[in-house]
């Protein structure tokens, strides 16, 4: 396996950041995370700032999964909507959900403000409906969200829409002040260096090949061993089947980005004028955005079970040009394809693993991970430091096996979006 970054947009413009070296030999530490992606990151840092000693161990570098190839966009809730979980936990029991659900947006800003970040940060977070249905779902999502206290949701008309966004494939869409979009590399990179600035230590190039578990666990890489009180799992997709019973309930998904060459002034302000970041409705969705340099980063598509495509650029290539005909031919410099974690229930795995209450994980954001995951971070640091009763509400929602096991969870669910991808076709 590649330990390098993928060659991405993000990567060829990260800011100055030094390499880390590899674990050697045998240390002894509060808390072991693995993983320096968001969640890893988020959870480090919120324990760091508590006086935690804290050691980061990551298989390859900061940023190296999803965190690194994401869409950089500021989406509000979870991947299932509150009233989803509205329908599992009841309308009392998902209240400290629909409280949670705005929070992680509100640590990505503190974040970058409190380290002085710089990432691109700019406002505004669109939903582009193809259809009326899709239309009826975001006025849906403009009334669940303002009942959970969050009213910055403004819904537009297929001409409101088309002033921000340069197509005329819309009928319409809604906007979320609060959304916005980031280089997602740099914001890594940023957190870590604010981690590392209270006294963490993060190793890269080593990755965890055993987890012993017990009173004290101790985590194994090739060339050294951590040994400490509390073990925290944020590996998601790139695991690699380190704890099987976490690779059981979920699946590895791929999508793919691609980045156009930088855009003149005009052609930039007639794709997207406010600049803000948009993602359609479909169920199988599109998003894209400008960069800070006037790039188009355009994402979509999912390959189940996690499989790179031989030509991203030729997935990606249709769909942008029909979005945005006016870049017909446009030189795409980045492509590449980066994994999610899919759940059947599309909502996160939080939990503890084994008997000792000392081995906690968080995974399966559903391609929604952004904002949960830095949730999810300060939600783990409360529950180490014995607060419990966010992450008891994560806990507690089912998780639920894919429908055949291992083996059949790629063509069952494959089959699944093929269905909602007909119906976003028909519109029906």
């Amino acid at each position: 396996m590649t330990t390098q970054h993928a060659p991405t947009y993000y990567a060829a413009t990260a800011n100055a950041s030094p390499a880390r070296p590899a674990l050697q030999g045998d240390i002894d530490i509060d808390v072991c995370v693995i993983g320096a992606g968001y969640t890893g990151l988020s959870t480090a840092l919120h324990l760091a700032e508590q006086g935690f000693k804290v050691v980061i161990l990551e298989a390859a570098k900061i940023g190296f999964g999803a965190t690194g190839r994401n869409g950089g966009q500021i989406v509000n809730s979870y991947s299932r909507d509150i009233d989803t979980i509205e329908k599992q936990v009841g309308i009392d029991g998902a209240k400290v959900f629909g409280q949670m659900a705005f929070e992680g947006n509100r640590i990505i800003r503190e974040r970058i403000a409190k380290y002085n970040i710089e990432c691109d940060l700019k406002n505004g977070g669109v939903y582009a409906a193809f259809t009326a249905k899709q239309m009826g779902h975001l006025t849906h999502q403009q009334k669940l969200w303002a009942r959970h206290g969050h009213n910055q949701v403004e819904m537009l008309d297929k001409q409101q829409l088309r002033d921000i966004v340069g197509t005329d494939i819309y009928v319409g869409g809604s906007i979320d002040h609060s959304g916005g979009h980031f280089h997602s590399l740099n914001l890594a990179l940023g957190e870590a260096a604010a981690f590392e600035s209270l006294g963490g230590v993060i190793y890269e190039q080593s990755a965890v090949i055993k987890i012993t578990r017990g009173a004290q666990p101790q985590v194994h890489t090739a060339q050294g061993s951590v040994k400490c009180r509390t073990v925290v799992v944020a590996g998601n997709a790139y695991l690699n089947g380190l704890v099987p019973e976490l690779a059981a309930k979920s699946m590895p998904c791929g999508s793919q980005v691609v980045t156009t060459a930088p855009l003149s002034d005009e052609m930039a302000h007639s794709i997207l004028p406010k600049g803000y970041c948009v993602e359609d409705c479909n169920y199988l969705l599109d998003y894209y955005r400008l960069t800070g340099d006037n790039r188009l980063l355009f994402g979509g598509g999912v390959i189940y079970g996690a499989r790179d495509p031989a030509n991203v650029e030729a997935l990606v290539r249709p769909n942008l040009e029909r979005t945005f005909p006016q870049l017909k031919g446009v030189k795409i410099d980045f492509a590449w394809t980066g994994n999610f974690l899919l759940t059947l229930s599309r909502l996160p795995q939080v939990g503890i693993l084994g008997e000792h209450d000392n081995i906690f994980y968080s995974q399966g954001c559903s391609g929604h991970g952004i904002t949960y995951t830095h949730l999810a971070g300060k939600v783990l640091s409360e529950a180490i430091m014995g607060q419990r009763e966010r992450f008891n509400a994560f806990a507690q929602l089912p998780h639920y096996p894919f429908p055949g096991g291992r083996l059949m969870r790629v063509p069952f669910t494959a089959i699944g979006a093929a269905y909602y991808n007909l119906r976003d076709k028909f519109g029906i």
